[in-house]
């Protein structure tokens, strides 16, 4: 192993020495980060220009025309309008702000998630990203899952796809084999993504302007739609099954409308998404690389107008769907989880355009499934990004997990699943997307509330930002409302939560005896100094010592009596000090002291007392002499021990220090021994 400076920083009150270890994960496995949508943090990826990432997050963010005019009008009938200006509201007055402050902490495309793993320690972080995990993982999941049944939606009731044999009709198996088409593109892997985008959402939005533009242009050149529409709001005639509120007038269309609205909440879909495509805006040339606040200020102007472009386009084909498309075409006809493309067809009963038929459908048909194809490309290449990202750094996955193919061929399987369980439906998908989604919402707005807080207290001046509070609460409203409503998406978070958790123990306690080792930090350049000298002593005795309890003198005094020692034998004590045990690698500090003739290796920002002393020993052996490691009989039991061991960094640790180093150090000849007396 290599000594040597670390100069990555200018002050020389922080300049520490290094000892270079095992390589990054990606350098072992040869594999580069799994997605080139998006990067990890501090990684440098290609950068465009920040309308054209816009594209990107769009390619989610505005698929949802496809599926949520439908959706909002069997959740709110004719009032569907109304409520849809409700989501607009939230929209632009909290969902925007809380990722546009998201957006200053996620410079490097961390997301919410990351916000709140800094804002706890210990394993309390870690379970609390273990859980946000599960509901990420079904946001993304079921966005590949809808999006493709959403798609076969529109292919089963194209009629020029009706024309091709019986075998590609059915609703499920199109959803299955555009996944399975999915999947395989990913094996293959893709290039020039945002190219793709720009061009789908250029032409997605292109068509929906021209249908929804048509339809209000319809609604305005008949005034009596409008007026009858307004008539039979103000009535009660809303076309809901079965209303919350009862009775005429506003209040009862008002109360309604909130009580409705956690429905409607697949349209704030897409902002996670605007914030982990960061790395990939382009900022300014002078931008700082751990503030850069031009790739900052860009992304905010994404996040603003792309939620501006939704917010005007959902109301609209709102209000047009309202008034132009029959209850019962809405409700189990043809229009069902696609009333924009009924609308393109000419299938209303009013002939709004003249361009709108078989051809023009035919043509709209494509570019939804494309671009609803392509959300599920977004999605999975989400999760090929959030798992390497998280699971391995923790211990929590096997090493394979950090390679795409595998995680694809899981990701896959797991697709296939969920659409089964939910029979390929779009309405049954949408609030268990829903779910997914507003929890990664509520929890990025209580990062948000929490962030300010601390950073206002360490200011001396502790503030609450009762803004982001409210949109916190209306968010936690909205995410325990649709939790209750509709509990599926919950289910199958709790599967997903669940499946996590044991996955992850059972890799932790496997992986426990992998070194785990980044590279060690001197605290200054004496202890460099002293650190070279030890390498080359004599027959060197380590001794690990728990300070506190006996004395350097006493304890040298026990060892040489016991282990039966000379007093020419020179000792080298080694004290380990626990730092974060719940991370998995660790890059400890050493201080080295010289007391009465004695060396002390003073180990601090430990992850595990064992993997310190093997580390020590190693590095030691790869120099000098092969050192000894000499130990005393532990009182506890093996049991305890070595719970204490995986969840606390400490117990069983004369076994598992020989563990450690027979399975690092392949000759037997260059391994430290290990003696318990």
């Amino acid at each position: 192993m290599e000594i040597r400076k670390d100069d990555s920083s200018d002050s020389e009150q922080q300049e520490v020495n290094s000892v270079e270890a095992i390589p990054s994960s990606e350098e072992r496995s040869g594999i580069m980060p799994p997605s080139e949508l998006i990067a990890h943090p501090r990684q440098e990826h290609h950068q465009s220009f920040w309308l054209w990432v816009m594209c990107l997050t769009g390619v989610d963010y505005f698929s949802t025309l496809g599926y949520q005019p439908s959706l909002a009008y069997e959740a709110a009938g004719r009032l569907a309008p109304i409520a849809t200006l409700l989501l607009i509201a939230v929209t632009l007055g909290c969902a925007l702000p809380v990722y546009r402050f998201v957006a200053t902490k996620s410079p490097h495309g961390q997301g919410s998630i990351a916000m709140l793993e800094k804002l706890a320690s210990g394993w309390g972080s870690k379970i609390i990203v273990l859980v946000l995990l599960g509901f990420a993982a079904t946001d993304f999941i079921i966005t590949k899952t809808l999006s493709a049944a959403d798609a076969a939606a529109h292919l089963v009731h194209n009629p020029y796809w009706q024309d091709l044999p019986s075998v590609f009709q059915g609703q499920m198996t199109l959803t299955m084999g555009l996944l399975v088409l999915l999947g395989g593109m990913f094996l293959r892997g893709f290039r020039e993504v945002i190219g793709i985008a720009v061009f789908l959402v250029g032409m997605y939005l292109l068509l929906n302007l021209i249908v929804i533009g048509s339809g209000l242009y319809f609604i305005a050149d008949h005034g009596t739609l409008f007026g009858d529409w307004w008539s039979q709001v103000l009535t009660g005639d809303w076309e809901i099954p079965n209303p919350p509120v009862g009775g005429n007038g506003l209040f009862p269309i008002l109360a309604t409308c909130l009580i409705l609205f956690p429905k409607l909440a697949l349209g704030l879909s897409g902002f996670e998404t605007g914030v982990v495509v960061m790395p990939l805006v382009r900022g300014d040339i002078d931008d700082n690389l751990d503030q850069p606040l031009g790739r900052i200020r860009n992304t905010q102007r994404l996040l603003l107008t792309s939620a501006t472009i939704m917010s005007i386009l959902l109301f609209g084909s709102s209000l047009v769907v309202s008034t132009l498309i029959k209850e019962s075409e809405l409700r189990g006809g043809a229009a069902a989880d696609r009333a924009l493309a009924f609308l393109a067809h000419g299938e209303s009963h009013f002939t709004i355009s003249p361009i709108f038929g078989e051809n023009f459908g035919a043509f709209y048909d494509l570019f939804t499934v494309l671009i609803l194809w392509f959300a599920g490309a977004s999605a999975m290449s989400g999760l090929l990004n959030i798992i390497p990202r998280y699971l391995p750094r923790y211990g929590m996955a096997p090493q394979w997990a950090e390679a795409t193919r595998p995680l694809v061929v899981l990701l896959t399987f797991v697709s296939l699943l969920v659409t089964w369980i939910f029979d390929a439906s779009v309405e049954a998908q949408g609030e268990a997307y829903a779910t997914g989604v507003m929890v990664l919402m509520s929890s990025a707005a209580i990062a948000v509330v929490i962030d300010i807080w601390q950073e206002s207290r360490a200011l001396g001046s502790p503030r609450i930002a009762w803004g982001y509070v409210v949109a916190t609460l209306v968010f936690c409203y909205t995410t325990i409302a649709i939790m209750f409503e509709k509990p599926d998406g919950t289910q199958i978070a709790g599967v997903f939560i669940l499946s996590v958790i044991v996955a992850s123990a059972i890799s932790r306690i496997k992986r426990s005896t992998e070194l785990r080792f980044d590279r060690f930090e001197f605290a200054d350049e004496e202890s460099r100094v002293l650190w070279e000298t030890l390498k080359y002593l004599d027959f060197p005795v380590l001794v690990p010592h728990r300070p506190g309890r006996h004395s350097l003198e006493q304890k040298e005094r026990s060892i040489r009596q016991t282990h039966r020692l000379g007093e020419e034998i020179p000792i080298v004590f080694i004290e380990t000090f626990l730092g974060d045990t719940s991370e998995f690698t660790q890059s400890p500090t050493i201080s080295v002291l010289e007391e009465s003739g004695r060396f002390v290796v003073e180990l601090t920002k430990c992850v595990s007392i064992a993997h310190a002393i093997a580390l020590v020993s190693l590095e030691l052996a790869q120099s000098g002499k092969v050192p000894e490691i000499h130990f005393g009989w532990s009182e506890r039991s093996p049991l305890t021990a070595s719970l204490d061991f995986v969840l606390f960094g400490e117990g069983n640790i004369p076994w598992l220090v020989r563990e450690l180093i027979r399975r690092a150090e392949p000759d037997p000849e260059k391994r430290p021994r290990v003696l318990i007396g």
